[in-house]
């Protein structure tokens, strides 16, 4: 945060800023907040001076992620003011291209703000000589995915925070292949935003003539989503579903009280399925009605976990990479052909699995963005609970149909009197035993973060987990990968990528060990070696980044 002790000339600018804030905030709650606070800190309130300041800290940043941060007024934080702003350069940036008259989709989740901020994108965009067409209600976002190749718009807006803290909110960009923005189509609509926002906000033409989508549209996402399904299986599973609150669309068993949209997430500390505790009231109902499989959506339903009954440790979750490796080989077996993809922080077994079917294999940078542009795919993942299973209709993460794939294979393998776990157990004693583990650092302070990877820059270790290995800085072009703000170490079996997180303010260490499949065919003690490994590369690791 902002030093509170200003100087007073810094002081009197970051006033003056706050009160040209005031005179056009379009929003009466954000106006009565600025207002006070704006009060507090020519008190001379320390706290109310530094929390005005981090407000005001330049705008926030429109990137590959479009926009994400907490809400509030001023430039630094997600608001009416910011979203016309973001809205109107991106029409600039469309009509630039001569996409005027074009459709551009627009649907938000429902979180606080959310149909208002939506509700402004589409005046504006309208404003600006495009047709947009506003999704009625809360919606999920791979719907909104699907839909530009549907209603053939050639960009769409998403207003969410996915799975982000109740405070925060978000403004996520398509284009017209169906993906998120890539560079630099995001530099660009940048440029755009900062030139309209020099305009006073009453200079942005907007307009209420914009068309509105509703039923059809979800209809034929659903009837896309249902064709996935192979056979009827033989035996009907009983599984327990949750929204975490959010969006996404409800099925048999719903765990009551997170089945409503509530923006603050009152049962969970972040609404997000990766988070320890997330699945707890699921879990607890699966045991109850004795059900075979939990699956969960985070809030605007992109993305998709998987809880199993294990008969050693009871209900677990799978991680990422598990439920990954679980859908991908279920496509090879499937012999779904085309190239095969997962970010650089993900596992290597999909690699491995693509190799030994033939089928082509692309490493990609972190995020959704990159994999659904890959020509040719069949299926993409990324470790982040992130599942592109049918790149035809939505090229982006689809947490509702990653969970049609799941239970039409859970449904498959019990006719077998088989299961996800023991699928999994199969395919690593066939292609090796890959045991995947993080490291993740939340803070509030950014520079935790950029020391952390300067030190791992200036002093990357030439041995993890008792091997060599070799470092690669990520951040210089290779000619395989765009630039990208991670490292790269790797030995003969041990893998770590470390890099800060683009969507919260965390620090994240992706930590593989791989065994052979000779070491592999005794999972249970092969596991317990690499565990220890991982647990090893750990400990370094923390050393090494100075977070000990």
């Amino acid at each position: 945060m902002t030093d509170p002790n200003l100087p007073e000339a810094d002081r009197a600018r970051l006033f003056a800023a706050a009160e040209r804030w005031l005179a056009e905030d379009p929003d009466a709650d954000t106006t009565i907040e600025l207002d006070l606070l704006l009060d507090r800190a020519q008190a001379g309130e320390p706290g109310a001076l530094a929390e005005l300041a981090s407000a005001f800290a330049g705008p926030l940043t429109f990137g590959t992620a479009g926009l994400r941060g907490a809400l509030g007024p001023g430039p630094a934080r997600m608001n009416r003011t910011v979203v016309v702003h973001a809205s109107a350069g991106l029409a600039r940036y469309l009509l630039d291209r001569g996409h005027a008259g074009r459709t551009v989709l627009v649907g938000h989740d429902a979180r606080h703000h959310s149909s208002i901020f939506a509700r402004d994108t589409a005046e504006i965009l309208a404003g600006a000589g495009l047709r947009a067409v506003l999704v009625e209600g809360p919606i999920p976002t791979p719907v909104i995915a699907y839909g530009i190749r549907h209603l053939d718009a050639v960009a769409a807006v998403v207003v969410t925070a996915s799975h982000n803290p109740a405070t925060d909110n978000g403004y996520k960009v398509y284009l017209g292949d169906g993906s998120q923005i890539v560079p630099p189509a995001d530099a660009l609509i940048a440029e755009r935003i900062t030139e309209v926002s020099r305009l006073p906000l009453s200079e942005l033409p907007r307009s209420p003539g914009f068309d509105r989508a509703g039923a059809d549209l979800v209809e034929a996402y659903v009837t896309r989503a249902a064709s996935l399904l192979a056979a009827r299986p033989d035996r009907s599973l009983r599984w327990v579903y949750t929204p975490m609150h959010g969006v996404g669309l409800p099925d048999p068993v719903v765990v009551p009280a997170q089945a409503e949209p509530d923006p603050d997430f009152p049962t969970v500390a972040y609404p997000n399925p990766e988070e320890p505790g997330a699945l707890d009231l699921a879990v607890e109902l699966a045991r109850d009605c004795e059900a075979d499989l939990v699956i969960a959506n985070d809030p605007d339903a992109d993305r998709c976990a998987v809880a199993v009954p294990d008969p050693v440790s009871g209900w677990r979750m799978l991680t990422g990479d598990e439920l990954g490796a679980l859908l991908g080989a279920d496509a090879l077996d499937r012999r779904v052909r085309g190239t095969y993809a997962s970010s650089i922080v993900s596992s290597t077994l999909l690699a491995t699995m693509a190799q030994a079917a033939g089928e082509p294999f692309v490493a990609t940078p972190t995020g959704f963005k990159w994999i659904g542009r890959v020509p040719g795919l069949a299926y993409g993942y990324e470790e982040a609970l992130g599942y592109c299973t049918d790149p035809a209709g939505v090229a982006d993460k689809d947490g509702i149909t990653a969970l049609v794939r799941v239970l039409d294979l859970a449904g498959r393998l019990a006719a077998q009197g088989r299961t996800l776990l023991g699928m999994l157990d199969s395919l690593m004693r066939r292609h090796g035993l890959h045991q995947t583990g993080q490291l993740a650092v939340r803070t509030d302070d950014p520079g935790i973060i950029a020391g952390a990877m300067a030190r791992l820059r200036t002093s990357a270790p030439d041995v993890l987990g008792g091997e060599p290995v070799a470092v690669t800085d990520l951040s210089r072009p290779d000619g395989d990968l765009p630039p990208i703000d991670a490292v790269l170490l790797e030995g003969p079996s041990v893998r770590v990528v470390v890099r800060p997180s683009g969507t919260e303010p965390k620090l994240k260490c992706y930590l593989q060990v791989r065994l052979t499949p000779t070491e592999s065919q005794d999972l249970t003690a092969a596991r317990v070696t690499a565990e220890r490994r991982v647990a090893r590369i750990r400990e370094e690791l923390t050393a090494v980044l100075g977070l000990g």
